[in-house]
């Protein structure tokens, strides 16, 4: 209750994010129920181990933030507008086109809703309504494209998912590209429905246009080739490669174009830098909280408490999250709601067997869904702020745009092949790899279904919860194996003991509550078993 009562009050009176993190997290720890963990000193060991403060992703962040910053002050939207209007204007519902792919590939170099909004809606707002545009939808539709890089590469939401959830960011990348892809056709169908409907004139298609335009933004259109050649080849980690674009991109605006003065860096950077550093500090409080709400399985007691209200199928807990995530995301920043959902709800989609790039898949698209949508969303404020109009006349406009995405939604959530299928050439690279020793494929079942416990990935189909059964305690390695069954993780402590007795030393007992729920099973391994869990301490080491 005191901490609750914290949350609140502070939350209420406008306190950071990060402050009411850091605060909760403290309080927790103080008022714990065993004297020997009342210590402050249980915020560090998840904030200071080197999955959190030896990441890439910390230097990226500020990197590709100072790169949205500069586009954004140079002439970049003016370049990208004008060669989205030659390419696309002489479609139906050309110039609303124009304003969903240029929109869209803004917001994936800066980042942020609000800069893509003021950038590309100081632009296009006036040209669609020109066009014969009504209003309610040219204002719904600089509102939409704000976020909708959100779910294309190379976002930094995706960025952050990645480094919260524990997934490979590369392959993320990937993932995202047909469900980034589905939802811009959605939306250019509801555009070209809408400008038939209203009769909008369509330019004729300028071939000379076409290729003035594209010339004048070669530049701009090296940035995603850039990253993501770099990225998906190997060649450069993720951290060099955001130094490169953001060396590439201050040349090419201050020294190429011109559009940036030397005198104008300071004061970006001071900009960008200011951001990231909020956003890096709110990560560093979620992972200090995410590691106190581990240690007392908060988790799987919220897992009890949701089946025990009937949610025991997957389509239950589909329908349920999608409902939890648009709530949090009415109410809480985007970066917020990753740093604070995700760890909440890795281990519900585990129990169930969801893939872990279709949970993120479904996770940024929530996010995209918010920040339209009523009380709180944050294109809601940014749009009313920059075009003069009160909250609840923007209510309205975004219901149609709030509906197109939810049905999108629904296609993501309904068919999760369209989230996994980029990945399934990796995942049999790494059955393949493993067949080779004779050895599971961890590498696979983790990219195939969301593993609570990452160090001890367990089977995802049922061909290899048989196949596998007599390396994780099973008694019958032929026998049928419930899902259930291998989703508690009771029947895998004891054989996690040896691998992570290390971390749990470090964290001075942080896991204790978890050791002692789960060994029941452990006095029955075989030689075998132990052999075997040695081979994989080794490898792991």
């Amino acid at each position: 209750m005191p901490i609750l009562l914290f949350v609140l009050v502070f939350a209420l009176l406008g306190a950071p994010v990060f402050a009411v993190m850091a605060g909760t997290t403290e309080l927790a720890w103080l008022l714990h129920g065993n004297e020997n963990q009342r210590f402050v000193r249980f915020l560090a060991p998840d904030v200071l181990d080197n999955r959190f403060a030896g990441s890439p992703i910390l230097v990226t962040v500020p990197l590709f933030t100072l790169v949205g910053y500069l586009m954004a002050e140079s002439k970049t939207p003016q370049r990208l507008v004008r060669a989205s209007t030659a390419f696309f204007g002489w479609l139906p519902g050309g110039l609303a086109i124009v304003c969903i792919f240029a929109s869209a590939f803004f917001t994936t170099l800066t980042g942020g809703s609000a800069v893509t909004i003021v950038a590309i809606g100081a632009l296009l707002y006036p040209a669609l309504k020109a066009s014969g545009y009504p209003e309610k939808y040219s204002l719904g539709l600089i509102m939409t494209g704000g976020s909708l890089g959100l779910l294309l590469p190379p976002s930094l939401p995706i960025l952050v998912y990645s480094l919260v959830a524990g997934i490979d960011f590369t392959k993320a990348f990937k993932a995202t590209l047909i469900p980034g892809g589905l939802i811009m056709l959605l939306l250019s169908l509801h555009a070209i429905y809408v400008a038939k409907k209203h009769n909008i004139p369509r330019t004729k298609p300028n071939l000379a246009e076409m290729g003035s335009s594209l010339w004048a933004v070669k530049w701009e259109l090296l940035i995603p080739v850039i990253i993501l050649g770099g990225l998906f080849t190997g060649v450069t980690s993720i951290d060099e490669i955001a130094a490169m674009a953001a060396l590439y991109v201050f040349v090419i605006e201050v020294w190429v174009y011109k559009d940036l003065k030397l005198k104008d860096i300071p004061r970006i950077v001071k900009s960008a830098i200011a951001l990231a550093g909020a956003l890096i500090l709110i990560m560093a409080m979620a992972v200090a909280l995410t590691n106190y709400v581990v240690n007392e399985q908060i988790p799987r007691k919220l897992f009890d408490w949701v089946t025990g209200m009937g949610v025991t199928e997957t389509w239950h807990f589909l329908i349920t999250l999608n409902v939890f995530l648009y709530v949090q995301g009415m109410f809480m920043d985007g970066f917020s709601s990753i740093l604070v959902a995700v760890p909440l709800l890795i281990p519900f989609a585990a129990k169930f067997g969801i893939s872990p790039f279709h949970l993120a898949m479904m996770f940024l698209l929530n996010l995209e869904i918010a920040y339209l949508s009523p009380p709180l969303g944050q294109n809601l404020f940014v749009a009313s702020f920059r075009f003069n109009r009160p909250m609840a006349q923007l209510y309205r406009v975004a219901v149609p745009f709030i509906g197109v995405l939810i049905i999108g939604l629904v296609i993501l959530m309904t068919v999760p092949k369209l989230s996994t299928v980029a990945i399934e050439p990796d995942i049999a690279k790494a059955k393949a790899e493993a067949a080779k020793y004779e050895e599971p494929p961890r590498e696979a079942w983790l990219m195939e279904c969301v593993q609570e416990d990452r160090n001890n990935p367990l089977p995802c189909s049922d061909e290899d919860k048989q196949k596998w059964a007599h390396l994780y305690g099973k008694a019958d390695a032929g026998a049928e194996t419930d899902a259930d069954d291998w989703g508690d993780e009771d029947d895998w402590d004891d054989e996690d003991e040896d691998e992570d007795s290390d971390a749990q030393e470090a964290d001075a007992g942080a896991d204790q509550g978890a050791d002692d729920a789960g060994s029941a099973d452990g006095d029955d391994a075989s030689d075998e078993d132990d052999d075997f869990d040695d081979d994989l301490d080794d490898e792991d080491e």
